[in-house]
């Protein structure tokens, strides 16, 4: 490796290290001061100083680059600037004030640049330096900071909302910002706010009529846009492609127009006020995408296996049952899954047409929860209990989402 090649490679492990240094700096004083409730200042520059440095080390200590000893090449260096920083690392605290946890930080800190600086550099190592080379390390760098960027976003309202709904009155009063966690309350004091939720507000009245609500509606969806999937991806007819093409038309219109006129209309036949008629709107809503999403997987699937089973005796409908949907679970569950969030997530058409408690759902028990006269940690806890569902369907369906999300928009 000549000397050139080594000094760009340096300079550009020294810039991505100083990057990793700050921005991971920057994250774990956030957590620490949600989870400890001190207020402390973010040495963004000296992060920045120690991260060259670690970059510098993954370039020049033996193992760094070649990947056997990467964690400590690079790491070490930029633990030992946190330290000689002063006796109050890395946050300016005093020694005897957290220091376990500063310790730990520091620790995991050392561990999380290095390991970013190896994940961003890891097709440049032993590699001449080429407009490819240094695209693909770009490449990386940001798509390492969009990771970290949007985990941020997504995951810090979800621990406050959960740190909050953890937390007694007293303290919230006290300090409203200090989001860490009193393990003295033990369990009963920490869980007191759902207890009280399901016992004193019949939260789990709302949990029932959402699991009821949206499970119907993923049984009337796929009833209704398997069938119709069908039709469209195998069977010739007039307006076929007119049909194919103007599925996701009703999304044109906003949900805001159909609400008054539906409100009026429920009003004098009677469903408004009921869990019939949140039944008979969501599918509405759900059956176009579910049409969209399945008619492009039906497509993808060999038209032979569908002529065989004609050819042994099958009706249409037998054909559906027995060999277009088994071939096809991947696409139903995903699709279940869709219509299920969209069902169990819905807000307006619940908040316009249902007045009685105990018929609300969980996003318009939620709201009604928001009132000086409910306190505040309850209104996290009933937001907690409406989001873990789904995202535990999520995170287990995840794979089958993307997958049906991906044929049906290639497919057809």
């Amino acid at each position: 490796m000549n000397m050139r090649h080594r000094a760009g490679k340096l300079s550009i492990a020294m810039g991505i290290g100083a990057v990793w240094g700050m921005v991971w700096m920057l994250v774990a004083g956030v957590i620490f001061m949600l989870a400890t409730g001190l207020v402390i200042t973010l040495p963004v520059s000296l992060a920045g100083l120690a991260g060259l440095l670690a970059g510098a080390g993954f370039v020049l200590l033996p193992g760094g680059s070649s990947g056997s000893r990467w964690l400590p090449a690079a790491g070490l260096p930029f633990l030992l600037c946190l330290v000689g920083s002063g006796p109050g690392f890395p946050f300016g605290l005093p020694p005897d004030e957290a220091l376990p946890a500063q310790g730990g930080l520091a620790l995991l800190l050392s561990g999380l640049v290095s390991w970013s600086i190896r994940q961003t550099l890891q097709d440049l190592p032993e590699a001449l330096l080429n407009r490819y080379r240094l695209e693909r390390v770009f490449i990386a760098l940001m798509k390492g900071l969009g990771l970290v960027f949007f985990t941020v976003i997504v995951s810090l309202p979800f621990y406050v909302m959960l740190m909050t709904s953890l937390k007694s009155q007293q303290s919230l009063l006290a300090n409203p910002l200090d989001f860490s966690i009193d393990l003295k309350q033990g369990s009963a004091g920490l869980l007191r706010s759902y207890v009280e939720l399901f016992t004193d507000y019949r939260f789990g009245v709302f949990l029932v009529n959402s699991a009821v609500v949206s499970v119907a509606t993923v049984l009337i969806t796929l009833a209704f846009s398997i069938p119709g999937a069908y039709a469209v991806a195998r069977l010739r007819f007039p307006g076929r492609a007119f049909l194919s093409r103007s599925i996701l038309l009703i999304y044109m219109i906003p949900a805001i127009v159909l609400v008054i006129p539906l409100y009026a209309f429920f009003s004098q036949i009677g469903l408004r006020n009921t869990l019939t008629g949140l039944i008979v709107v969501y599918p509405a809503t759900t059956i176009p995408v579910a049409l969209y999403m399945l008619q492009g997987y039906f497509s993808g699937l060999p038209q032979e296996l569908d002529e065989a089973g004609l050819m042994d005796g099958l009706s249409r409908l037998g054909v559906i049952v027995r060999i277009t949907m088994p071939l096809s679970l991947p696409a139903l569950a995903s699709v279940s899954l869709y219509v299920f969030m969209i069902a169990w997530n819905e807000f307006l058409f619940s908040f316009m047409f249902l007045d009685d408690p105990e018929l609300f759902t969980l996003s318009r028990g939620v709201v009604s929860l928001n009132s000086s006269e409910v306190p505040r940690q309850h209104l996290m806890a009933g937001a907690v209990i409406a989001t873990v569902p789904v995202l535990i369907l999520f995170l287990w369906f995840e794979r089958f989402l993307v997958a049906g999300l991906t044929s049906g928009s290639v497919k057809g």
